[in-house]
Parts: structure tokens; C-alpha cells; sequence
């Protein structure tokens, strides 16, 4: 590793806050600038070798040479041209003036000049230390980023058993085995390369210096929100992922994972200090947040939502959203605490993981279908269209299980029967498992309930989470939905009758018996409470109302106005191009645009440009096309509108940038749970990062002045 400048004669260090510029990876430019450098001994080293481990200061570079700010950041087609000559011999005068200052020293100063003979030995001795501490922590930081991006796990696993170091130990001692100098003169070749504890640490520094790179390119763009998803559990205990959603200079809407926060404590507690932790110790700036949009499970819902609150309180601009990563009726059912919903949401995961097992599974499942309505092609048809996409996370999914829970529950028999011993022991364990569930009456009445609940919500679910010009409709239709809610909850015992009517004909149907959930009459074997009565106050009552008050708090005036501002759009302009966009909404963000005073008039301009436009024209039609507009410079305004807008996490990111989210889910569905290491796992996530391993070797020696004396 280089700390100093790779050009001949030049002194230029770190330490004189002089910046240093990595070799280009690009094979051409490289090989420039090693001719420039005329160093001989780099013509033989590739670029990725050069780009590591050498380096060259801004005082070769003709743009900073009259400057002094050494802090700008490189251009992709900058070339060094400006070197020193080499050093020339010795002349006469220089020869006698060395001679006469020996003479000197010899007769008056002898015992100085030892003196400082040995100062400089000893401060060269300890640089000489400090370069070659440096290099072989560079060394183990390259191994830990080589595991980590290929998903590696640092240890080896022997059945459930963990190792200590496994393959990072292994790596290393390749490497020694391959007379890699940088470590044989570190260690001998009996000694163990880094101890378990040293691996900690550098794990540590590593996590620390990546979140550095993730939270500084954040604070630099502005505005950014934060989502979360369901908590995972990961050998060092429950954790919450953190995401950070914001537009960069490119106008780009980006989305980085931020890294795991430890979920531990009771509600008000955790959520004080998961908000301290964000902003001490990760360094976010919560008044630069405008959203947060949270997706959890009903067994940490509290928690979660204390979280949000907290925020809301310390924060007020940042508005409560949902995530658009489940369809809106599947996220409030997944949120609601109650045995019959979980039986539901539970049951159709279960469901989803047992068709994509097999092919002949869902073979077996389409052979049911047309047994269950043999005088209904086109039924059938439908239907087997359906079960051939992921019909679990569709918007009407509750709608679409009514009309096939039959036909499952025949299936999930016959494959648990295996009359003709297709199927392997886990299969028919788990068909068990599902059928066991279907057959029960809670999960029928639970599934109505739910059928007839969110079909009020499945088209301003659908609507909200498409394209701009349907979420903009949405927007604009939230208190009618809520009205309809009110409505049901009003009305409940009218409504709970019929629901009640349907559960009862279909469970009469698929020959299920009537009853009260089984876990209550295990706890209380009467007949005093009717089946009736307790699914109404113990299911109907609370699912509409706690459909309502979500809505309600995900949908307030603050989030619909910023939704509003989708007419901005020109594609949604004309599509209402009679009607000029309402500045009232836009107003409501005053505070984060140049100039409010000239909004009025940057408007109407913005409006006409769109709505003149010529038949036959291809408008923008999303929030990403709007913001990649040339002229939109010339509209300061609509440009902070349109890039507070990007960080809004109600609007779904286009497929091609939400790939820290998928890394954080092929991650978690394809690492074995003993394998899972949350800063292995916020290193794979985040392996698109610029890593810099001198950063990361000078925040090691910082946390750890003293070093690991296995080391």
C-alpha cells in the first residue's frame, strides 16, 4: 500500500494534506500514466495491482498546479504531465560544501551528530514499522472484501458447528503458500494470520468506513427518507434493516442500505435509541428527512410503530408512508395482531414456498381446478393463468384465494395421501401442514373477512403504487376510500351478518364443522359464546378498524399533497391539460424550494410548455424521465418539487435502481442462517461502493491504536 506519492522525486504524503489519486482501472490510461511516471519497475504490474497500491499526487496534474485546493474530485480523462527531472550528480561545490561540514562535525560537533544519528534511526525504525503494519492490514482488509463480495462466509461450518476463522484463515495462508511476501514478512509460516479477535475488528473498521461512504454521498444530495423492512434475525440477535432513499446530482433516484440497527428493548426505550444511534452514531442529518415508510410483521408492530412515532415527534416533516415492495392490502393485513389474519397470512406463505417447490406440484394444483368446477372452462382457465404468476402478492389476493381455497385444500390431500409415492416425506409433511390449516373454520371466516374488507381498497391499492398518472388519481380519491371504510364500520353488524352467511356456505361446502378457534376451546371448553358473536367482535370489528385507522395515518393531507405535485408530470399534464396543476399543493413545500416567490409564475410556464405540445409527441410519463429533462435548469422550482418528490417512498423505484434491496433479499434467502454475519451482509449489499483500504486501514489503527498482539 501506498501512503506517498508513486512519481520519482516526489515527497508528497498523505499526512501533507495532499490529496492522492488511485492508478485508472482503464487499461490504456494506466499505462499512460505509468510511461509519464517513467518508473520502470510499474510497467510490469496490471491495473487492478497499480489501482490498489499506487498512487499520484495533484501537484502532477496541470489542473491543480496553480491551486490550492487538493480536495476535487478526479476526472475520468485526466493525465498527469507534469514530473520533475531526475535527480542530477553532485557538482564540485556541492562535493567541498559536504566536506567542509564533516570537518566541522568531526572536530566540535561529533557528539550531536550522534545524538541525532539515533533520533532518526529510531523515527525511521518506527515508520519503517507503521508502512509495514499498513501493508499487511491492507492485505487482510483485501481478503475480507473478497469474501465478503462473493457471499463467502468468513467461517467454516462442520454441521451446525462454527469455526473460528475458516475460510478467511484459509485465504491467507494460500496466499503464504504462495510466497506472498507482504505476509511472510508479517508472520512465519507456523503462526495463524490473524486472530479471531483481530477479525472482529476489522470487520468493524470495515462496516464503519462503508456506512461513512453510504451517509456522506446521502448528506451531500439533500433530501433523503428512510424505509425499513420486517426485522431478521442474524446470529448476533433481531435486527432492523435500514434503507436511505434520495435523488443524487444526476437527478437519479437511488436507494443505499444503510446497515442493520440491533432491535432490542422495550418500545419508548428502542426507539429513543434507534433514533440516537442513526444520528450519533451514523451520522445522519433528521432534518434533511422527508418520509419513512416501515414494513413489518404483527409480532414487532408496536415496536415498530413507537419508532415511527418518535420520529414524527423530533421530526415533523418527515411524513408516514408505506413501501410499495407488497401490494398496500397485504402490508395492513400483515400489520394487524390477530390469530385468524396471521392463520391467513401465515398459510399463504406457506402456500407460495410450497408450489415454487416443484412444476408438478402446480400441475397437480391445475388438475384440481378444473375437478372443483368441471362446467366452468373459462373459470378454469382464469384460474390456472393466475396460479402460474405469484397470485400471493397480487392486490386481490384474499379475493382470488376465496375461489381457489377448494381446489387447494383437494390438492394439498392428495399429495399428502401419495397414493402413488410421487412425493417425498418434507412434501407431504408440509401438504399436511397447509391442509390442516385450510380446514379449519377461523382461517375460512378470517379469509372472508378479509375478501370483503379490502376489496374497498384493492383499486386505490392498485392505482397508488402504478404510474404517475393512476397514483395521482389516487391521490386525489383517499377520502372516498376512507368514507367507505367508515361506512362498513358503521354498519358492521349488517355487513358481519353476510360475511358470516359466506364463511359458513363455504366451510359447509369444503365440510367443515363450525366452530371457535380451537386454541379458545382449549382454554375455555363452553358453549356460551357463539361462533358468530365471537368472530364479530374478535374479527370484523377490529380488521375494518384497523384497515381505517392505517389509512388514515398512511394517507394524511401532508403525504396526499406531495402526491398531488405528480401533476407535474407531462404526461399527467396532458392528460389534464384543461386544468392548470394546483399551486396550493405545492406551496405546502415551500421550504424546500430556491424560490417561493417566482413559483407562481415558473408554474404557469412549466405548464405551457407541456400542454402546447404537438399530437403524435412522446411525453414523460414518470417521475425518473421528468427529472432527466435538460431544460428543467430553467425551472429551479419545478426541479426541487420533482426531486423532493423522488425521495418519497410511497412511489416505486424504476426496476434497474433498486438493487441494494435486492441484495439485501437474495442475501437473506440464500445465505444459510449460521452463514449470516450482519457486516458480511452490509458489505455484500453495498459492494458497488468505492471501497478505499487506506481509509479503512487508518480508522483500524484509530479504534485500535494498540494493535492485536496476535498479530
Amino acid at each position: 500500500m501506498q501512503n506517498r506519492c508513486a512519481a520519482p522525486n516526489c515527497i508528497n504524503a498523505k499526512r501533507d494534506s495532499c490529496s492522492l489519486f488511485r492508478f485508472p482501472l482503464d487499461a490504456e490510461r494506466c499505462k499512460t500514466w505509468v510511461e509519464k511516471c517513467q518508473r520502470e519497475d510499474l510497467a510490469g504490474k496490471s491495473p487492478e495491482q497499480l489501482f490498489r497500491h499506487y498512487r499520484l499526487c495533484g501537484k502532477h496534474f496541470e489542473k491543480w498546479t496553480d491551486s490550492s485546493d487538493q480536495s476535487i474530485v478526479m476526472k475520468d480523462d485526466i493525465i498527469p504531465t507534469i514530473f520533475n527531472e531526475p535527480d542530477k550528480p553532485p557538482t564540485k561545490s556541492t562535493k567541498r560544501s559536504k566536506e567542509m561540514e564533516e570537518d566541522a562535525q568531526s572536530k566540535g560537533g561529533k557528539k550531536l551528530k550522534e545524538s541525532q544519528d539515533d533520533t532518526t534511526t529510531e523515527g525511521s525504525q518506527a515508520s519503517l514499522k507503521e508502512d509495514k503494519q499498513k501493508e499487511y492490514l491492507t492485505l487482510l482488509f483485501e481478503a475480507l472484501i473478497l469474501l465478503g463480495e462473493q457471499n463467502i462466509p468468513v467461517m467454516m461450518f462442520d454441521g451446525s458447528k462454527r469455526d473460528t476463522l475458516g475460510n478467511f484463515e484459509a485465504l491467507l495462508q494460500y496466499r503464504k503458500s504462495c510466497e506472498d511476501e507482504a505476509i511472510k514478512k508479517m508472520h512465519d509460516t507456523d503462526t495463524e494470520c490473524c486472530s479471531s479477535l483481530q477479525l472482529s475488528q476489522l470487520t468493524e473498521a470495515c462496516e464503519k468506513c462503508i456506512r461513512h461512504r453510504v451517509i456522506e454521498e446521502v448528506m451531500q444530495n439533500g433530501l433523503f427518507s428512510i424505509i425499513t423492512e420486517d426485522l431478521v434475525k442474524i446470529s448476533e440477535g433481531w435486527f432492523l434493516p435500514v434503507f436511505l432513499r434520495y435523488v443524487d446530482q444526476s437527478n437519479h433516484q437511488c436507494e443505499k442500505f444503510a446497515g442493520f440497527l440491533s432491535f432490542d428493548g422495550d418500545a419508548d426505550v428502542l426507539a429513543e435509541k434507534l433514533l440516537s444511534e442513526m444520528v450519533d452514531d451514523w451520522g445522519l442529518n433528521m432534518e434533511q428527512c422527508r418520509g419513512q415508510a416501515h414494513s413489518c410483521s404483527w409480532t414487532h408492530v408496536t415496536k415498530v410503530k413507537a419508532f415511527a412515532t418518535k420520529v414524527m415527534e423530533k421530526y415533523p416533516l418527515t411524513v408516514l408512508t408505506f413501501r410499495p415492495t407488497h401490494a398496500l392490502n397485504i402490508s395492513l393485513a400483515n400489520g394487524m395482531a390477530l390469530s385468524g389474519v396471521q392463520l391467513v397470512m401465515c398459510t399463504l406463505e406457506k402456500i407460495e414456498s410450497f408450489f415454487n417447490h416443484s412444476s408438478l406440484l402446480c400441475l397437480e394444483l391445475e388438475h384440481a381446478i378444473s375437478i372443483i368446477y368441471p362446467d366452468k372452462e373459462e373459470k378454469v382457465l382464469e384460474l390456472k393463468e393466475i396460479c402460474s404468476t405469484s397470485w400471493t402478492r397480487r392486490h386481490d389476493v384474499f379475493e382470488v384465494a376465496v375461489e381457489l381455497v377448494e381446489a387447494l385444500l383437494l390438492c394439498v390431500d392428495s399429495v399428502h395421501d401419495n397414493e402413488d409415492l410421487r412425493w417425498s416425506d418434507k412434501i407431504t409433511y408440509n401438504a399436511l401442514e397447509i391442509s390442516k390449516a385450510l380446514a379449519d373454520f377461523e382461517f375460512i371466516m378470517a379469509l372472508v373477512v378479509l375478501k370483503n374488507t379490502m376489496t374497498l381498497l384493492k383499486a386505490f391499492g392498485r392505482n397508488i403504487q402504478g404510474d404517475a398518472t393512476n397514483t395521482h388519481f389516487a391521490a386525489n380519491s383517499v377520502k372516498a376510500v376512507l368514507h367507505s371504510l367508515k361506512e362498513v364500520a358503521d354498519n358492521i353488524e349488517v355487513y358481519h351478518e353476510f360475511w358470516t352467511e359466506e364463511a359458513v356456505n363455504l366451510a359447509a361446502t369444503m365440510e367443515i364443522a363450525v366452530e371457535l378457534p380451537r386454541s379458545l376451546l382449549r382454554k375455555h371448553p363452553s358453549d356460551f359464546l357463539q361462533p358468530e358473536t365471537y368472530y364479530k367482535q374478535h374479527l370484523a370489528i377490529p380488521v375494518v378498524q384497523h384497515a381505517l385507522n392505517e389509512v388514515g395515518k398512511l394517507f394524511t393531507d401532508d403525504h396526499m399533497k406531495a402526491l398531488r405535485c405528480l401533476s407535474l408530470i407531462p404526461s399527467v399534464i396532458e392528460e389534464n391539460k384543461a386544468t392548470q396543476p394546483e399551486e396550493e399543493n405545492m406551496l405546502a413545500f415551500k421550504n424546500d424550494i430556491p424560490n417561493a416567490a417566482s413559483l407562481t409564475a415558473e408554474l404557469h410556464c412549466w405548464w405551457v410548455k407541456w400542454s402546447k405540445k404537438g399530437k403524435g409527441e412522446t411525453l414523460p410519463s414518470s417521475l425518473h424521465e421528468t427529472l432527466q429533462q435538460a431544460d428543467l435548469k430553467f425551472f429551479p422550482n419545478m426541479l426541487a418539487l420533482l426531486r423532493r418528490l423522488g425521495v418519497l417512498p410511497t412511489l416505486a423505484l424504476e426496476s434497474n435502481l433498486n438493487v441494494a434491496y435486492e441484495r439485501f433479499k437474495a442475501y437473506m434467502e440464500n445465505t444459510p442462517d449460521i452463514a449470516k454475519s450482519k457486516s458480511l451482509a452490509f458489505l455484500k449489499i453495498n459492494n458497488d461502493i468505492g471501497y478505499d483500504l487506506d481509509s479503512m486501514v487508518e480508522v483500524y489503527m484509530k479504534l485500535y491504536p494498540g494493535g492485536d498482539d496476535s498479530s
